[in-house]
């Protein structure tokens, strides 16, 4: 009798969705790692999701079932508990007599099966959903379980344990003490649901924030913040000395900021977190930047630019020597974007360097450098000590300062290619930032090859996705350019489970990119206010922010309010 991974490897094979030697890397990285075959071709980027649910349901017969089009009967929902839910990744869906209808993303889990078969007492029909739609679904159906476990958790910790926080200051905490609790079982229990729950809903960052009388615990969820259900207030110092402890930070220290980071596994899966703690008026607040490499597209042709600004971008980063520059406000994806800048020009010939603020991403052969100024390691000074490395590419974090800023230009000058981001808001105003730092405008003009200042936008939901028309004299008011001979036709989502009713679901980059050619160099020589270099540079041909969000607007991807407000502040 064949085995499961024979048989999936079979069906995959028959119907050439995957080579062999593909399948050969898989097994492989199976038998490093562990885990399921089918979630490893996935996520090596091998099958899609859609590809891997259609072979199955060819191979073996099974139908596919669309669960986020389906209600189901929370009678049905209580047949099988929230635990081995999880643990299968399956979804009950209706009983009939003796038999059981459930969705499940590994029909091949005859181990799954016969667990249910034994749970139930019922005789069991499968059908095929993609493991993404059960993990909605099981969130949707079991959400208030799990809270219900939080809850639980909560009340294993002793009313003793709580009134030994409650009675105390923060100021006069016993560190032994609290240190004790931090590594008691159900707070180690609710600060891994914080952080696993971040993870699920794929946030960038997880705030912790003290109050007079209650913690709040929010996520940054496609660059918007959502408030999710948190534990007392009696917890917090706990909860915070668990997270200190874990990232190595003084647990007895509550007066100064402290930065750190730590990695842990979840689901199969090992994700950083960058920590940063200060203190507040009614305790220490806690911001977690989290860097899942899993979900990371260090791919310059993905990250969503288009046609116009993905070639600049690509001829520009090919130049042996210059600087480049990624702008835009903190959270807009420029540390990504020079990221994959770098896995583009990368070739084993060339001598890559970077120094960043901290290293945020590994990257194979490339030398990274984390600045360190306690000890006096900054980006002026490493960058001086990278030139003596015989580099050909060198990317610094950021430039921050007159020092910076002068080496890094003076290694654009002799020879390097230099890439690095700068906090402004426009193209154009990235060349009176780096004037106003102290920079000469020959300078600039002799070493600077283009500006990319970017933007994250938030994609509509193909789950809830609908139409609207809008007359010709609302885009008028709105000044948005529209053709005359096309109909008017927009798209926004309605909300629904899969986007947790934002109508949102994931983002991409809109960007205007600025080329220093010889007519804007000149202004540059003259000194020429902002506004005067983008009428120049939109006269040869530089697309603005809001011009670029407007592609993804009328290609319906994005919303018109979505982009209205994300290139408001850029439009004069």
């Amino acid at each position: 009798m064949p085995s499961l991974k024979d048989r999936l490897t079979e069906i995959l094979l028959k119907n050439n969705i995957i080579t062999e030697d593909k399948l050969k890397t898989a097994i492989n990285r199976q038998k490093e790692k562990g885990g399921r075959l089918s979630d490893i071709l996935i996520e090596l980027k091998f099958i899609t999701e859609s590809e891997l649910v259609s072979s199955l349901s060819q191979g073996l017969g099974f139908p596919i079932i669309d669960l986020l089009s389906l209600e189901i009967d929370p009678e049905i929902i209580n047949i099988i508990p929230y635990q081995t839910a999880q643990q299968y990744q399956i979804i009950p869906l209706s009983k009939r007599e003796k038999f059981l209808t459930i969705a499940m993303a590994d029909p091949l889990d005859v181990f799954a099966m016969d667990d249910i078969r034994a749970l139930t007492g019922y005789k069991i029909i499968p059908l095929i959903a993609t493991a993404s739609d059960i993990a909605n679904t099981i969130d949707k159906y079991y959400g208030s379980q799990e809270e219900g476990e939080i809850n639980t958790v909560l009340d294993n910790i002793s009313e003793d344990q709580i009134e030994l926080v409650e009675k105390q200051k923060e100021e006069t905490l016993d560190t032994g003490a609290l240190l004790q609790l931090s590594q008691e079982a159900p707070v180690i229990k609710i600060t891994n649901m914080i952080l696993e729950d971040a993870i699920k809903m794929k946030a960038s960052d997880v705030l912790i924030e003290p109050f007079e009388k209650k913690m709040r615990v929010r996520l940054r969820i496609d660059g918007i913040l959502k408030e999710r259900e948190s534990p007392p207030k009696a917890l917090h110092p706990s909860i915070i000395s668990r997270i200190k402890v874990i990232s190595n930070l003084n647990i007895a220290e509550h007066r100064l900021p402290q930065d750190g980071r730590f990695k842990i596994k979840i689901e199969g899966k090992q994700v950083d977190f960058r920590v940063s703690i200060l203190p507040s008026s009614f305790g220490e607040k806690v911001a977690l930047r989290i860097l899942d490499k899993t979900t990371a597209m260090l791919n310059v042709e993905k990250l969503g630019f288009g046609d116009y600004s993905l070639n600049l971008i690509k001829k520009n980063a090919l130049r042996p020597h210059g600087m480049i520059l990624v702008t835009g406000p903190t959270g807009s994806g420029k540390t990504t974007t020079l990221y994959s800048i770098l896995k583009f020009i990368d070739r084993p010939q060339r001598n890559i360097i970077t120094v960043e603020d901290p290293v945020e991403y590994q990257i194979e052969g490339i030398n990274q450098v984390s600045i360190r100024p306690d000890i006096g390691l900054t980006f002026a000074s490493s960058l001086r000590s990278i030139l003596r490395q015989d580099p050909d590419i060198v990317m610094v974090g950021e430039i921050r300062d007159f020092d910076t800023a002068d080496i890094a230009i003076k290694a654009a000058l002799t020879g390097h290619l230099v890439l690095s981001t700068l906090h402004t808001t426009t193209a154009p105003a990235s060349i009176a930032r780096l004037v106003n730092m102290g920079v000469e405008p020959f300078l600039i003009t002799s070493s600077l090859i283009c500006v990319v200042t970017q933007r994250l936008i938030r994609l509509i939901c193909v789950k809830c996705k609908e139409s609207y028309k809008l007359t010709t004299e609302s885009l008028d008011k709105l000044k948005i350019k529209h053709a005359k001979d096309k109909p008017l036709v927009f798209y926004r989502g309605k909300g629904c489970s899969f986007c947790s009713n934002s109508g949102y679901k994931g983002r991409t980059s809109i960007a205007e990119v600025l080329v220093l050619v010889p007519e804007i160099k000149d202004l540059i020589m003259e000194k020429a206010q902002d506004y005067k270099i983008k009428k120049v540079a939109r006269s040869l041909g530089m697309k603005t922010l809001r011009e670029s969000g407007m592609e993804k607007v009328f290609a319906g991807v994005s919303t018109l309010e979505e982009v209205l407000k994300i290139t408001a502040a850029d439009e004069s």
